[in-house]
């Protein structure tokens, strides 16, 4: 964690161990940085303050190791890389990235769209449900005894990005009982980064979305150029370490109807404003999702924004934090002249595995929030 006021024209004097009083969420090198720092912290304080009463909410999950990956890894006792080697996954396969020393995307050309979970089978999602979804999935817990998984398995690390798709369509008012999506579901996904080199997770959706076609196009300048345009077809769930299991079979089977689920994934490098109209004309979306925007923090939003306002498609913001969430939304009322057509609200299936090095006091995970127009 860095102070508060770095760059108000003196050079930090320390590390930043002086918190506001009267939020507690940020912290100074010294008094004098924290007197420069107020004219703009005076805003976000109260806001702050109310969130900070609320971390025991966030940090609020069904698993075993819930304590260890939240409180732990946030107070320095227990760090990401620790808590991967425990489970024998760290620095291999999909789970490479999910600590500081993964290779970083932009530099790594390693995407996998057939790598496994590294772990036994009793651990992981890597057949076809027992039962076809009776009700809709509201937690981790429902999720994990839909799918007879024990709460000691880390896999909801990365299923976060295949729930919050899950969680989106939720927000947004879709399902897969809706007649418009009955068959198809398109999804516009903007701005991915880690979850490129986990694509196999992505085969998730064959159950969350039982005997339909779902297309997800990823869109983003972290795509390298020479994999700009390429299909991928996810015909088999993540495979597990055992070799005899069924998830090494050719083909993958909608419980309920015998008809074969299919999920596509296309790469396209760029910003969504330059490439939607190439997109859009075979694939028009029924959801725009963005995980982890950071709507405030990057100006090339703005036309993004213009663009989803134009199509009146919904669109489905995640960030890390309450904050960066109203940040972002006043920035999308900005642009739209209008109020967010979904709140913020605290995503069930966020990243159950807190951020290290947080610019705040307060726990930040993936995908934690989410709000949308």
């Amino acid at each position: 964690m860095e102070c508060a006021g770095k760059g108000r024209g003196t050079r930090c004097l320390g590390p930043p161990r002086k918190r506001c009083d009267r939020c507690g969420a940020v912290a100074y090198c010294s008094a004098s940085h924290q007197t420069l720092h107020w004219s703009d912290h005076k805003e976000e304080c109260k806001r702050l303050a109310q969130q900070m009463k609320r971390v025991d909410v966030l940090n609020d999950f069904p698993f075993t190791f819930s304590q260890e990956a939240t409180v732990k890894v946030h107070e320095k006792k227990e760090t990401r890389c620790s808590f991967l080697s425990k489970r024998g996954v760290h620095q291999v396969g999909m789970w490479f990235c999910e600590c500081c020393c993964g290779a970083s995307v932009t530099s790594s050309d390693c995407f996998r769209s057939n790598d496994g979970w590294h772990l036994p089978r009793i651990l992981c999602p890597c057949n076809e449900p027992e039962s076809p979804i009776s009700k809709q999935l509201s937690s981790w817990k429902d999720y994990y005894e839909w799918r007879c998984i024990p709460l000691d398995s880390p896999v909801a690390l990365l299923l976060q990005w295949p729930l919050t798709i899950y969680r989106a369509t939720q927000v947004a008012g879709l399902g897969s009982s809706t007649s418009e999506i009955r068959d198809k579901l398109c999804i516009h996904y903007l701005g991915p980064e880690k979850e490129l080199l986990q694509l196999s997770v992505f085969a998730e959706l064959h159950a969350l979305f039982p005997g339909v076609h779902v297309h997800v196009e990823l869109v983003g300048p972290a795509i390298p150029q020479h994999r700009d345009g390429e299909r991928i077809d996810l015909g088999n769930y993540a495979h597990c370490l055992e070799t005899d299991c069924i998830c090494k079979s050719s083909e993958t089977w909608d419980v309920q109807t015998s008809r074969t689920s299919k999920v596509t994934l296309q790469l396209r490098r760029g910003f969504y404003h330059d490439r939607y109209n190439d997109i859009a004309k075979d694939f028009s979306p029924h959801l725009v999702i963005a995980p982890n925007a950071g709507i405030a923090a990057y100006s090339s939003w703005l036309p993004t924004i213009e663009l989803i306002k134009e199509t009146n498609v919904p669109a489905v913001f995640s960030d890390y934090c309450e904050e960066a969430c109203h940040l972002g939304a006043r920035c999308i009322s900005t642009v739209t002249g209008h109020p967010l057509t979904f709140p913020i609200q605290l995503n069930p299936f966020r990243q159950p595995m807190v951020v290290e090095d947080s610019a705040l006091f307060l726990p930040c995970y993936s995908n934690c929030f989410l709000f949308g127009m």
